[in-house]
This record gives C-alpha cells, structure tokens and sequence, in this order.
C-alpha cells in the first residue's frame, strides 16, 4: 500500500509538471507572499554551501564548475536546491556558518561572508543521530543535528549582540535584522546518512532506529519554534535505493530492483522514514499551533525525475557524470590513482546538464534545478502551499 501510495504521488507530479513551469513565480494560492527576510538551513551535503569544505578539506575541481567555474564547497557542478530557493524568494546565496571568508568571491552573488539574508547551518554528511565513528574513519560528519542547531543558537545570540550594540549602519550591513529571525524561512533537510547507516540493521532494530530520527528531528523543530522561529519547509529524504553508488555496491542486485533499476529494500527503509515524518509533522501542526509547517516530498520529485529521465532530456540512470571505476578501482570525482601502474584521473563528463546523477551520490545543477522547480509550487508539499506563501497555514490534504 505504501509503495502504491508513492506510485501515485510520483504520477501526479509527472502530469502536473507543466502547469509547475507555467505557474513559477506566480502566486498560485491566493496568499499574498511572505517576503521572507532571510533563509536559515540545516542539512548534509545535499543542502551544504561550503561549511563542510571550510572545516576540512576543501573541495576541488570539476565540482562547481558549470555555475559558479570553480569549487565553492558544494557537492555538485554548480547550484544546489538551497540556491535555486533562494532565487526565488529573490534572496542572496547563504554563506556557510562554518566558513570565515565565503566560498567564492568572484562568482554568484555572496561575494564573500554576507549573513544579513540567513545562514547555512548544513555540512555534507551530516546525520540526524550523533555519530558514533570520526569523520576519518566513516565519512560522517560531525556537525549532526543538534550541533548544527546549537550553531544557530550561538549565531542568535551573537549576531543580535553585536546588531544592538553596532555603532553604524555599516556595520550592521552584514548581520541579520533581531527581528528577522521570527519571519525567516527555516529548512530542514538531513535524514538521508542516517538511512544508510540503518540499511545494515535488522529489521527489530529498525523498528526502534526510525522513530529516534523522526523524534530528533521534531525535538529540533519544536526547539527552533521556542527560539521564535515560525515557517518550516521540512523536506522528507530522496530514494537512497536510486543513486548510483547505492545500485553499484550492491551485492546481489538482480531480482532486487525496481522497475527503474532501483533498489527495493533500501527505497523501502526511506519511504518508512518518510512515512513516520509525515505524521511527526501533523503531530507538530497540533503541538506548535502559531508554527506554519509543510512537508515536502522530495522523494517523489526525485523519482518522478529518475523513472522518466530519457523523456525529460537526460541519460538514463545509473550513470554518473563525475567519477570512474576501473578494473575493480573507484576513482572519486576530481581525485587521481594509479591503477595497474596507469594514473587515471576521474574527471566530469562532457555535459553535465545532460545527467541526473554528478558523482554517484549526489545529484547535477541540471537535476537540482529540476526538483527545485517542482518544490518551489508546492506541487510535492502536502499542504499545496508554494514556497513564497509557506508563512501562511492552510488546509492539509
């Protein structure tokens, strides 16, 4: 039932898809916009803008090279979903909290550290739950949920200290309004490392695993609206059984896939998770009653994209277009070895426009611009609500 649900939602986003592009940029509810004063994000690297780089080690060329024509700690070619959401609500790019001078200079539209318009709390990948490994040993990053919740505190804290007590104008410019943080937009998206990592429990494990992500990321909605925070955009997590990388280290796949090439059972431990965040979400809307919450289904835009990629002008899953595997050897995206005594070096394809997936695991400006379009209507929100309305409550379907 649950995957028969999926399958429709999925459908109606395909027929829905160009009334989406007609209606981008109206306001297609009847609310008048929000005007949201500025973004505040919380996530992995699907939402990252550079705080995992500016921490550790940078990224390198080819990522960012078909927007921004240089690296700028993003796990992509060029713009993320965060960007394209920005764009649309006519705000500035958000700068990384972690970073002290700004991911580009030159490119975009930060031109260096700028957090007058929000802040990006995310890093590639973090995780709902505290990890229990080093970044080195797992790849997990150790800025999880509550540390990147305990950031914005700090950042609250500081930055209205400092607003309050700026002698000028100037040198307010770059630090956000106090009172702005009441009417910004705040947006969740991290859930996905977590599934990964609990695709190797047993099923009485899993049972218990889910609802400790669904109730972490609750308690962290339910502690920004104590810090005045009131829009949430709380996005659910994508078809982890679709990437590449998931598809290619999978160890018996025949017989296990779907009728995309996905995997079942890893798509069917996200969908669980959705499920149980869907009704944490309900459940918010009666707990926190001057909160406006939508939830949106990232997952079936994802799919929707994945199971008609050739009609929608892109190759067909799983290829990749960053990253290479020779005899046996993974080559990441942008990094040489030596294979048999030959260097290889795994550079991006010719097009990335032309694919969904950039290196296996995350996904192409082209893609993000695709799923952004769609989100940004409210077409996979399930209270239909667009994202320049999402201040607004209204009737949930």
């Amino acid at each position: 039932m649950q995957m028969r649900m999926e399958a429709l939602r999925v459908f109606a986003v395909g027929i829905l898809v160009g009334w989406v592009l007609g209606a981008v940029g109206k306001e297609v509810t009847g609310l008048p916009s929000c005007h949201f004063p500025a973004i505040f994000n919380f996530g992995d690297s699907n939402s990252d803008t550079g705080g995992m780089s500016a921490a550790f080690y940078p990224m390198v060329w080819p990522f960012g090279e078909t927007f921004f024509h240089e690296a700028v700690g993003r796990a992509s070619d060029g713009r993320l979903m965060v960007d394209f959401i920005a764009e649309h609500l006519k705000l500035p790019y958000l700068s990384a909290y972690l970073d002290s001078l700004g991911s580009s200079l030159r490119y975009g539209r930060n031109f260096g550290v700028n957090f007058r318009h929000g802040a990006n709390f995310a890093t590639g990948g973090a995780t709902i739950l505290r990890p229990n490994k080093t970044l080195f040993e797992s790849g997990v990053s150790p800025f999880y949920l509550d540390i990147q919740i305990a950031h914005f505190d700090q950042f609250k804290a500081r930055t209205t200290s400092l607003y309050n007590h700026a002698k000028s104008a100037f040198q307010r410019r770059k630090l956000p309004r106090p009172e702005d943080f009441s009417k910004a937009l705040y947006i969740l998206d991290i859930g996905q490392n977590d599934i990964s990592a609990g695709l190797s429990k047993k099923e009485e494990e899993r049972q218990a695993y889910i609802p400790e992500l669904v109730n972490k990321l609750s308690a962290a909605v339910q502690h920004l609206y104590e810090q005045g925070a009131r829009a949430f955009w709380i996005h659910n997590t994508g078809p982890f059984g679709c990437l590449p990388v998931s598809i290619l280290y999978a160890p018996n796949p025949q017989g296990t896939l779907d009728k995309c090439g996905c995997l079942k059972y890893s798509n069917g431990v996200a969908m669980e998770f959705n499920k149980q965040l869907e009704e944490a979400v309900v459940k918010l809307r009666a707990d926190l009653p001057e909160a406006a919450l939508t939830y949106v289904d990232i997952y079936a835009a994802k799919y929707a994209l994945i199971s008609d990629a050739k009609k929608q002008g892109f190759v067909e899953p799983p290829e990749k277009c960053c990253g290479k595997r020779v005899n046996g050897v993974d080559v990441q995206c942008g990094q040489k070895a030596n294979v048999n005594g030959t260097e290889v070096h795994a550079a991006s394809c010719k097009n990335p426009s032309s694919y969904i997936s950039w290196d296996g695991v995350h996904y192409t400006e082209a893609a993000n611009h695709w799923f952004a379009n769609r989100i940004i209507m409210g077409l996979v929100s399930d209270n239909s609500i667009p994202i320049a309305q999402a201040c607004h409550k209204a009737h949930h379907v």
